[in-house]
């Protein structure tokens, strides 16, 4: 049977927008209407998922949630200006239109986590749906162990989120390594990708890990894992396909017997191994 509510998008209204970078901003969205009260409220996703995104005129595209759904009243997105529909989000400023199907997709079983240590590994923009995972637990700090956060960026001017990172490294039992890819003038920190700070785990293979970031870098991040001592199950990060429609419908994004927009984009190691698939 047809589910129109599948297809069509609801009003969103762009609360704040924030530059992170010089290619990269971050927007804060309220619904203009929600489906049965009218009310504000948009906690009704989870931490992973993504939405479709969408402007008139220039098409939709699938990005990440990067707030936690602690959050009541908002979602937030990570926007680099790559393509057609990501600059036309970026000519939107505060009280502009856009549209929004979703929250699609499964999520990072965090909840199913208490207790545990958790390490998050980002490389670049990789950070953003990470960040909705990291929020959460630091909004329910006594739930869980130990965190250490591992985040590599290209430059200085490409670090996501760079404030927040800062702050994230002052709370108790919370420990972040911060990289760039090569020296350059006003950085004292550490210098090259992210996999290099991989010694700073490297008696941590009993936590759980969580890496997001572009392909290659998860590549050798998960090899790096492994060679620490990591389970294949103890791995979990996000497949990107080109995800259409978001429901499974159009096939672009099918791999092996999944969909990545439908029973991913978050899967385990282990779980890709058995797809077959190369990361």
């Amino acid at each position: 049977m047809f589910n129109s509510k599948l297809y069509i998008p609801r009003a969103a209204i762009v609360e704040n927008v924030k530059e992170l970078t010089y290619d990269t901003r971050l927007y804060r969205l309220k619904f203009k209407y929600n489906c049965k009260c009218k009310s504000s409220s948009v906690n009704d996703f989870k931490c992973g998922q993504f939405v479709q995104a969408s402007v008139l005129g220039a098409g939709e595209a699938p990005i990440s949630i990067c707030s936690s759904p602690t959050a009541q009243e908002y979602l937030e997105l990570c926007v680099r200006d790559v393509g057609r529909v990501t600059r036309a989000l970026h000519k939107l400023g505060k009280a502009d239109e856009l549209g929004i199907r979703g929250p699609y997709g499964n999520w990072f079983a965090i909840e199913e986590l208490k207790g545990h240590d958790l390490v998050f590994i980002g490389g670049g923009i990789g950070l953003a749906p990470l960040r909705s995972v990291i929020k959460f637990v630091l909004d329910k700090r006594d739930d869980y162990g130990k965190v250490i956060i591992l985040y590599g960026a290209r430059t200085k001017e490409d670090i996501v989120f760079a404030d927040e990172i800062e702050n994230w490294g002052k709370q108790e039992n919370v420990s972040v390594f911060t990289t760039i890819d090569k020296p350059q003038k006003g950085w004292t920190g550490h210098v090259g990708v992210v996999t290099t700070l991989l010694d700073k785990i490297k008696h941590a293979f009993k936590y759980k890990a969580f890496v997001c970031g572009p392909s290659i870098m998860i590549h050798f991040t998960i090899k790096g894992l492994l060679d620490l001592g990591w389970a294949e199950e103890d791995i979990i990060t996000t497949l990107e396909r080109h995800m259409k429609c978001g429901v499974g419908k159009c096939g672009h994004c099918y791999i092996g017997d999944k969909y990545v927009c439908t029973d991913g984009p978050v899967f385990t190691y282990a779980q890709i191994n058995e797809m077959a698939v190369e990361v």
